[in-house]
C-alpha cells in the first residue's frame, strides 16, 4: 500500500498534555488529518512536558528555547499578552525564534515532509521562511492566521514581515471573512486565500443535555483573561444587571494575565460575591458549564494593540450545548451568524447595551433557547469538525503536486 504524504504542522499553541486547559484547536485539527497524512507537529516545550510523544496518532516534537523553568513565553495568555504584561519575556523572543527556525529546518531535512501547515504568520510562518537557507528545498506550505497575528502585530516592521510571509505562502487560510480582506490587503493572493474556521465537536463533546436544568441567573464566561475577551466590561455591567435581576451571578472559567486586575475591579464595584473564578479547566469540563448556564456572554472587544478574536470558538461551543448567548459584535461573528439571526448582540465596549442583552436573555430564557436551537442546526453544517478537517485536507492535498522551492 502506498505510504501517506507527510504533513509537518508548526504551532505555538498546542496541548502540553491531555485535557490541558490551553486551547486545543490545532491538535483537534491535526488528529483529524491523520487518515490522510502522517502528521508531525513542532511546538514549544513547556515545564513538565515531554520532548517527544505521540497523541491521538499525531507525532509531537517540542523544541527547547530556554532553561525549563523559563519556558513560559506561550502559555497562560499567548505570546502577545505575555509580552505586554511581563516585558522581561522579550528576552525569550530571540532564543525562541532561533530555536523554532533551527528545529523547523532540522525536521524538514529529516522528515522530508510533502507539505507544511504553519499556524500563525508570526512566528511560525516567519520561521519557516527563515529556515529556507538551511534546507535544500522548502516544501509547499499553507499559512493559517487565527487573528492575533493579523490584527495585533502592528507597526512598520511587523507589517513588512507579515506582508513578506503572506506573499510567499503557497496558500493562505483565515478563520473569518473579515480576516481574508486584511490578509489580501497585505499581499495574500485572493485566488489562494480560503476562509476555513476551526471546528467544534457537535457529536460527542459539545451536545445539549435535556436532563440538565439551567441555573437561573448564571452568566458564564469562558476564555483567556486577556484584554480582547472584554471580561472587564461584563464585570462593570454586573451592578446594573444585579439591580434588575437580583439573583444574577457570573461564573468565569479561564486564566490569564488580567485575573488580578479583574478581581480588584469586582471588589471595587461591590460585586465580588457575585463573581466566581474557577481558574483553568480541562476541555472536558466545559460542556457541563455550557449546559447549566442561563446565558453565555462573550463581551469581545478590540484591544488597544489592535488584537481581537479571529473567530470566537467558545461561542460556537456554547451554542452547540444549547446555551443562549450574548456577544460583543466584532466583525468576525459573520462566520457564526447570518444577517437575519436575532441573537443577543451588542456593540463592543457598550456597557449599557451589554446589560440590555444579558437581561433580555435572563428574562426570556425559553425564547432565546428556541433561537439557539435554530442557530445550532445551522452551525453543524458549517463547523462540524468532519466538515472543517475535510476542507483542510483538500487544501493541503492541493499543494502536493506543486514543486517545492
Amino acid at each position: 500500500m502506498a505510504s501517506r504524504p507527510r504533513l509537518l504542522v508548526l504551532s505555538s499553541t498546542y496541548p502540553r498534555f491531555r485535557d490541558d486547559p490551553e486551547p486545543a484547536f490545532v491538535h483537534e485539527l491535526s488528529r483529524r488529518l491523520t487518515p490522510d497524512f502522517d502528521v508531525y507537529v513542532l511546538c514549544p516545550h513547556a515545564p513538565g512536558t515531554l520532548a517527544s510523544e505521540q497523541m491521538d496518532g499525531v507525532q509531537i516534537r517540542r523544541f527547547r528555547y530556554a532553561p525549563e523553568r523559563l519556558e513560559t513565553l506561550v502559555q497562560g495568555g499567548g505570546i502577545v499578552n505575555n509580552l505586554k504584561h511581563q516585558p522581561w519575556k522579550w528576552l525569550l523572543v530571540p532564543p525562541f525564534m532561533a530555536a523554532l527556525t533551527w528545529h523547523t529546518a532540522r525536521l524538514i531535512r529529516h522528515l522530508k515532509p510533502d507539505v507544511v501547515h504553519a499556524h500563525w504568520i508570526v512566528p511560525q510562518g516567519l520561521a519557516l521562511l527563515l529556515a529556507r537557507p538551511l534546507v535544500q528545498r522548502l516544501p509547499p506550505f499553507v499559512l493559517t492566521s487565527h487573528g492575533g497575528d493579523l490584527f495585533g502585530l502592528r507597526g512598520g516592521l511587523a507589517t513588512r514581515l507579515k506582508r513578506w510571509v503572506l506573499r510567499r505562502a503557497d496558500a493562505v487560510s483565515v478563520v473569518s471573512r473579515p480576516m481574508a480582506e486584511i490578509a489580501e490587503s497585505l499581499g495574500a493572493d485572493p485566488h489562494r486565500t480560503a476562509v476555513i474556521p476551526m471546528g467544534v465537536d457537535f457529536q460527542n463533546r459539545f451536545t445539549p443535555d435535556p436532563t440538565t436544568d439551567r441555573r437561573p441567573g448564571e452568566i458564564l464566561f469562558v476564555g483567556r483573561l486577556v484584554e480582547k475577551k472584554g471580561l472587564r466590561y461584563l464585570i462593570q455591567a454586573l451592578p446594573q444587571i444585579v439591580a434588575r435581576i437580583p439573583h444574577a451571578h457570573v461564573t468565569i472559567a479561564g486564566y490569564g494575565p488580567e485575573e488580578a486586575a479583574l478581581r480588584r475591579l469586582a471588589d471595587e464595584l461591590g460585586v465580588a460575591e457575585k463573581v466566581t473564578f474557577l481558574g483553568a479547566l480541562p476541555q472536558e469540563a466545559l460542556p457541563d458549564l455550557y449546559r447549566r448556564a442561563a446565558v453565555f456572554v462573550a463581551p469581545f472587544v478590540r484591544a488597544d494593540s489592535g488584537d481581537q478574536d479571529g473567530f470566537g470558538l467558545v461561542v460556537a461551543e456554547a451554542i452547540a450545548c444549547g446555551c443562549p448567548v450574548a456577544i460583543g459584535d466584532v466583525g468576525v461573528l459573520a462566520e457564526l451568524f447570518d444577517a437575519d439571526d436575532s441573537a443577543a448582540r451588542f456593540p463592543p465596549g457598550d456597557i449599557d447595551a451589554l446589560v440590555e442583552a444579558v437581561v433580555a436573555v435572563l428574562e426570556r430564557p425559553d425564547e432565546y433557547s428556541r433561537r439557539g436551537a435554530v442557530l445550532r442546526a445551522r452551525l453543524v453544517e458549517r463547523l462540524h469538525w468532519d466538515v472543517i478537517a475535510g476542507r483542510y485536507a483538500v487544501l493541503l492535498g492541493s499543494l502536493l503536486s506543486r514543486q517545492p522551492d
